[in-house]
């Protein structure tokens, strides 16, 4: 025990590089039992860097190779230090977002079990290639609820853990949003608004527990939510591919270990679509007033009055709400619509113009505003005249007393039937005070407001006889789970292409036209002696009348 050695043979009789200088050494033992935790053999040597020295003799992630050099020759230049420290990592590959990178750096050093601060560029590259090549989204999403975790023995998390990771995923969507890092359309208690998102998540996972185990809040997240985490993955894998592209040193400009081909950036690009996820938020009506809001946000600070206000004023949907839907909806809610790029292949520089098609090949979901009872007037027939025609995906909010804010989701066009409609993606959940995926199924939307015979108003819920949501005829009531709240105000946001926007408002222009035509319709002498009106008339006492 405790002999060193310099140098071991390879199966093929090769001999294997020695560890890292500073690195002690422990007994190798013949290959055993696979360690379950992470995939190590057991009696493996390692290294105190955290490196194997059972090592392949080529890798499989080349600009893992290149990323780890360039950081490893930083690190030296910086601290002196033979391998990659947490701040150089932190710094160089997530400069947007150094606290991701800090915490994914200290999980690739928990799983390597290094004794040192820092890891060993063979270290460093073995755990990057097993990050990488992980494929499995439910491990995926294990693998970051333990980042975002303590990374104790237990590996229980806590309600702050899961907050971590959820506002980590929302400022990665936000830093490619179309109009910029933000988090609130009107920003005004932005803050406050993420905060209550959040924790609406946080709050239904966990209920009063103070800790639960990652694999069940792995499980609820992907029965809930669960397209929140996955672009997370996504960039932490273009930044560990493409960042050597980045940081290269001049000295290493003409070394052909750096020359990028134009299959690696498309490789690259492929896995990375976060900008893509959250909806564009598009205002339904130009008279939308947020004149006297910016005053106000920019002027003193606010009082109790303007603060309650403005909460009236902003829209039932903040961003943070868009996001949190969009992720937790069917992807047919917020799916990108596809353009097709023009690429000039003549170009000398036809690397730049595959990065920019890769791009511009997307671009992300516009929710259009179709329905705002506070701007558009409450009621039955103001809802109707908003809604129907829409033939697209659509959600409808209702806000109600008691700090309740529902959500309906219709993949489809609303009609009037006896029926319920909608299929598999059909959606209703509550937001707010705890975000609930209430039911998805099909069939289970109904809307009659003139049927005799049938139960009027709008209800969500597969089961007619006990319907989750009970919308009374008036649309000024709401009842869930046997009690009754009253709707304070009510939101319609059309999720399809412009195609189908335009398609309604033709259909609403016809529909105005038709209405004014009828009104001005020209009757002949002939057609008036026969027309009921005319006998109203005289029953009424009036004999005289003009026949033009």
């Amino acid at each position: 025990m405790g002999n060193s050695h310099s140098s071991k043979s390879s199966p093929a009789g090769k001999p294997m590089s020695s560890p890292s200088a500073g690195a002690t050494e422990v007994q190798h033992h013949p290959a055993g039992p696979t360690n379950s935790t992470n995939g190590v053999p057991k009696g493996m040597t390692r290294s105190a860097s955290g490196a194997d020295l059972q090592d392949r003799l080529q890798t499989q992630y080349h600009p893992v190779e290149k990323l780890g050099k360039i950081l490893a020759k930083k690190c030296e230049d910086a601290h002196g230090i033979n391998g990659i420290t947490e701040d150089i990592f932190a710094r160089y590959v997530f400069p947007k977002f150094p606290d991701l990178g800090t915490k994914l750096f200290r999980y690739l050093r928990h799983n390597s079990r290094a004794k040192t601060d820092h890891l060993g560029l063979t270290a460093f590259r073995q755990q990057c290639e097993k990050f990488l090549g992980i494929l499995d989204d439910s491990v995926i999403l294990e693998n970051y609820v333990k980042m975002f975790g303590d990374l104790n023995e237990t590996e229980l998390i806590k309600p702050d853990n899961l907050k971590d990771l959820l506002r980590t995923c929302y400022n990665l969507a936000m830093a490619h949003y179309q109009d910029g890092p933000q988090t609130c359309r009107l920003k005004i208690d932005d803050e406050e608004s993420l905060d209550r998102t959040l924790n609406s998540v946080v709050q239904s996972c966990f209920f009063s527990k103070e800790s639960l185990s990652s694999g069940y809040i792995c499980r609820w997240l992907e029965n809930n939510v669960p397209r929140l985490v996955p672009p997370i993955h996504k960039y932490c894998v273009h930044a560990l591919s493409t960042s050597h592209r980045i940081i290269i040193d001049n000295s290493m400009k003409n070394n052909s270990d750096t020359v990028v081909s134009i299959s690696a950036i498309n490789a690259g690009e492929a896995s990375y679509g976060l900008e893509l996820q959250t909806p564009i938020l598009e205002k339904g009506s130009p008279n939308f007033n947020t004149s006297s809001t910016d005053q106000a946000s920019s002027s003193k600070p606010l009082t109790q009055a303007d603060r309650d206000r403005l909460i009236i004023q902003q829209p039932l949907l903040p961003l943070s709400e868009a996001w949190l839907l969009a992720g937790s909806l069917p992807p047919s809610y917020s799916r990108p619509q596809s353009v097709q790029p023009s690429l000039n292949t003549n170009s000398a520089n036809l690397a730049s113009h595959v990065f920019m098609a890769k791009l511009l090949s997307m671009v992300p979901s516009h929710w259009t505003l179709l329905y705002d009872s506070r701007q558009d007037g409450s009621g039955t027939n103001r809802f109707l005249h908003h809604v129907l025609g829409y033939r697209g995906p659509n959600l409808i909010l209702f806000r109600c007393d008691d700090d309740l804010l529902f959500c309906v989701a219709n993949p489809s066009e609303w009609r009037e039937t006896h029926l319920y409609i909608g299929d598999e993606d059909s959606c209703c959940l509550q937001l707010l005070p705890k975000f609930v995926m209430l039911e998805r199924k099909p069939k289970s939307l109904y809307l009659n407001t003139h049927i005799r015979g049938y139960p009027k108003g709008l209800r969500a819920g597969s089961d007619p006889r006990k319907p989750l949501l009970i919308v009374d005829e008036h649309f000024e009531k709401l009842e869930h789970r046997g009690l009754h709240h009253k709707i304070l105000s009510i939101e319609v946001w059309g999720c399809g292409n412009t195609q189908q926007r335009e398609v309604q408002l033709d259909i609403k222009n016809w529909q105005i036209k038709e209405a004014e035509r009828q009104r001005t319709v020209k009757m002949t002498a002939a057609d008036w002696m026969d027309h009921p009106d005319r006998y109203l008339l005289e029953l009424g006492g009036r004999q005289n009348y003009n026949n033009k």
